[in-house]
């Protein structure tokens, strides 16, 4: 997955935050205004959704003679996807993993334990009944990318 540029950023926190799932999305326009303390020209907002589209971040549908823009994940599927990117930087994936897992907080190690608990199967208390699934922007769970490298 791609790391954003400030701008793409930017851009991409109107969609998570402005476009939600059921949407049909935002026009250019729509994320220029949404974007008005940045004082940026039109055609600078339609280039980076352009290139965001490119990269496989957004979808764009056309309406007319514009395009409808809207994320093609949500933020947490690309925060996870990151996260699974930079375990591929090179290293032991396992030291690293473990580093990580010491340095969260007890509510976030909670936050794992139920996700792990659920992805085994587990049921009971400290599953915490979590059922949500984190897709990537491929469609596929991030779990499942995993297992495939």
């Amino acid at each position: 997955m791609t790391r954003l540029g400030d701008l793409e950023r930017a851009v991409m926190d109107v969609l998570w935050d402005v476009v939600p799932g059921t949407s049909d999305g935002v026009t250019v326009r729509e994320v220029a205004d949404a974007l008005d303390g940045r004082e940026l020209a039109y055609t600078t907002v339609m280039t980076v959704l352009d290139r965001l589209a490119g990269k496989g971040m957004v979808q764009r549908e056309r309406e007319g003679r514009a395009w409808r823009y809207r994320p093609a994940a949500s933020r947490e599927a690309h925060i996870a996807q990151l996260m699974l990117d930079a375990l591929d930087l090179g290293g032991s994936r396992d030291a690293a993993l473990v580093r990580f897992a010491r340095s969260v907080t007890g509510t976030e190690a909670e936050v794992l334990r139920a996700a792990l608990g659920s992805e085994a199967g587990l049921t009971g208390p400290s599953s915490g009944g979590l059922t949500d699934r984190v897709d990537g922007p491929t469609g596929r769970r991030a779990a499942d990318e995993t297992v495939e490298r």
